[in-house]
């Protein structure tokens, strides 16, 4: 049991008031009116709420020695995360000229009258690079290449591949400039349709060449119908996008392949061809965060003492962007001082600092007074009358970063020709920096483990400490028995859903950032001859056909509107089970729980039919019809196209 904590005086309010009253009796017994209106009952009762205050306060004094503790053990809160979202600039018109959007673009949320807007900053630079069509190519599934570029000037119908298409077929288009991270608008148009295909489900995929390799392109608009008809294709091209040479020709190369089919999937039975072909930049994508970057920043000037603190201007200070750089001036310039944890390895002669992100402050080295009467210096101390100043910090951040798709709207810096701004994915990684009362339960947790990973709950609070955006993460061995010492780390990323609780399966995939950071701490810390997996867990889609019928005259649409509602809810690998904790690994689905959370909707006066299917998430392909759905130790469910028809019953 826990040693208990000693009540150094238990006395409330009303105690000291009965108590005061009985003194009164005994000293003062001509003394008969006790009642609240005597003036003297009055007095007493202020003297005892001054009393319970001074009592109450040194009750603290044990809370108070603990954080002092835990101060001198070097446990510091945790600064906040900030959030992140890649934003597409969209131009009013395509530019003749390079349009720059500097780093630390502004851009925000919509204020509402509740609601304050939530303001993001681009992280680097964004060129959104002017670009035509200069070459086009065909090339064959074997490799054989052909130019085609005299063909389209001359007006020819130009067939994007061979007569009978075959995957890996591809046609080429080699722009006038190399244009990462931009929005490019392909306009076509043919007279001739490729034959077969479905318009909305081409065998196609788009890819940008990065010097290296072909990359994917994102792909948000195509009315081409897969190269069937006149239209446009939008492409995002991916950041490593450069001049090459294909063919003897150098351009910015970007291509339209076919692929295999998948099931069902029809495919081409004649070749499309291209009578007209334009390319344009009409945007471009960058990073944002819900932080603000400060550079060259004072922090004060040095009085030549040992134990010096410096405040920061704006706290708290972000640390999940790159080490922060201090520097103190000299006589031969600026000169860097490193951030260390703290400064038990750290001799006279260091430059070295801690930095406390959550408060905001710069330590400098203490000196500590030995037996003897020296002095024994902890790092080297800034001399006096040094400016002391950081290059670059952020500052920021919070939980309230991760907004849903589509939130950030508004252009807060003016930029000429910009129309609109749009975050195509919900905003993540946005953590709150931990509280007092969170660190009190962290510390003996972090003493116990004294930075060394060896059970799984070890490898659980080293990983959330090196991924605080991380929404859940669970160890488990990695091939089971069979292989002992194999460790796997699951790690679910915070997921803001689009529209209540529905969840994109891309959204519970986590970034490689985000399993780098675990994956580098682990690392550190983690047993030899530990081989070590940080990996997303398997995800089991399932979808559930239900069948239900109303009671006292409740209005179906609603019924069924709060039935969805409450599967994807309870089925959610976040904030689903029966704690609505999140669902639990290796759970499996039960037919009686789903009912059971199909019975509870208002409304909801009968279930007739119950149905359990296992999907894939990725192809969204339904399997057979189960009875209970088992789940691996290390997958959870997923949500895919619940299916729920309600029927009017009779009036109560």
């Amino acid at each position: 049991m826990a040693l208990p904590a000693p009540n150094l005086d238990d006395r409330r309010f009303q105690q000291l008031v009965d108590e005061a009253k009985r003194y009164v009796q005994q000293s003062c017994p001509e003394w008969t009116d006790h009642n609240v209106s005597d003036p003297g009952v009055t007095l007493i009762e202020v003297f005892a709420q001054m009393v319970d205050q001074l009592v109450y306060r040194l009750n603290r004094v044990p809370e108070k020695n603990y954080l002092a503790f835990l101060d001198l053990l070097g446990v510091r809160l945790f600064p906040p995360a900030a959030a992140r979202a890649d934003v597409t600039f969209r131009l009013s018109a395509p530019q003749p000229e390079i349009v720059l959007l500097p780093a630390g673009t502004e851009v925000a949320t919509a204020r509402t009258q509740t609601r304050e807007a939530v303001v993001f900053a681009t992280i680097e630079d964004l060129s959104l690079v002017p670009c035509a069509l200069d070459r086009l190519f065909t090339v064959s599934a074997s490799g054989e290449q052909t130019e085609r570029t005299n063909d389209l000037r001359a007006g020819k119908d130009v067939p994007c591949f061979q007569t009978r298409p075959v995957p890996g077929d591809a046609v080429l288009f080699g722009l006038s400039a190399a244009v990462p991270r931009c929005i490019v608008a392909l306009q076509l148009d043919s007279r001739v349709e490729g034959i077969g295909v479905d318009p909305t489900w081409p065998p196609l995929v788009w890819e940008a060449w990065d010097g290296s390799a072909w990359t994917e392109c994102l792909s948000d608009e195509d009315t081409t119908g897969g190269l069937n008809r006149p239209g446009e294709v939008v492409l995002h091209i991916p950041a490593g996008h450069v001049l090459s040479v294909i063919g003897g020709i150098r351009a910015g190369w970007i291509r339209c392949r076919v692929t295999e089919t998948e099931p069902g999937q029809p495919f081409y039975s004649e070749s499309p061809t291209v009578r007209v072909a334009e390319a344009f930049t009409i945007g471009g994508t960058m990073t944002v965060e819900h932080a603000e970057t400060m550079t060259d920043v004072p922090f004060g000037v040095s009085e030549g003492v040992a134990g010096q603190r410096f405040p920061a201007p704006r706290a708290p200070v972000l640390l999940d962007g790159g080490p922060v750089t201090v520097q103190v001036s000299s006589p031969d310039g600026w000169q860097d001082w490193t951030v260390v944890d703290h400064f038990g390895r750290s001799g006279p002669q260091d430059r070295h600092v801690v930095l406390d992100a959550a408060g905001g402050e710069l330590l400098f080295p203490p000196a500590v007074r030995e037996s003897d009467g020296t002095l024994r210096y902890f790092g080297a101390v800034p001399g006096k009358g040094e400016h002391v100043r950081v290059r670059r910090y952020r500052t920021g951040g919070g939980r309230a970063g991760n907004v849903a798709r589509g939130a950030i709207s508004v252009l807060r810096s003016s930029v000429p020709y910009v129309a609109s701004v749009q975050n195509r994915e919900a905003a993540g990684g946005g953590v709150d920096g931990e509280t007092v009362d969170e660190a009190k339960i962290r510390a003996p947790q972090q003493l116990r483990i004294q930075e060394r990973a060896v059970t799984a709950a070890d490898y659980e609070l080293i990983a959330r400490e090196a991924g605080p955006s991380a929404a859940r993460i669970r160890c488990l061995p990695a091939s089971g028995e069979s292989e002992p010492g194999a460790v796997r780390v699951l790690v679910v990323p915070q997921a803001v859903a689009d529209e209540g609780d529905r969840l994109r399966f891309e959204q519970l995939i986590p970034s490689g950032l985000l399993l780098a950071a675990i994956t580098e701490r682990l690392a550190e810390r983690k047993l030899l001859g530990t081989r070590l997996v940080v990996e997303a867990p398997r995800y089991q889609g399932i979808t559930v056909v239900a069948r239900l019928v109303t009671a006292g005259g409740a209005d179906a649409a609603v019924v069924q509107r709060d039935a969805l509602a409450a599967l994807y809810r309870y089925l959610n690998p976040l904030h689903g089970g029966m704690a609505a904790a999140g669902w639990d690994f290796g759970r499996p689905v039960q037919f009686g729980e789903v009912f059971s959370v199909l019975q509870r909707v208002a409304g909801v006066g009968l279930v007739r039919e119950v149905r359990l299917y296992p999907a894939d998430p990725i192809t969204g392909q339904r399997g057979s019809l189960v009875e209970r759905l088992e789940l691996e130790p290390n997958a959870l469910i997923f949500s895919h196209q619940h299916q729920v028809v309600v029927t009017p019953g009779g009036p109560a």
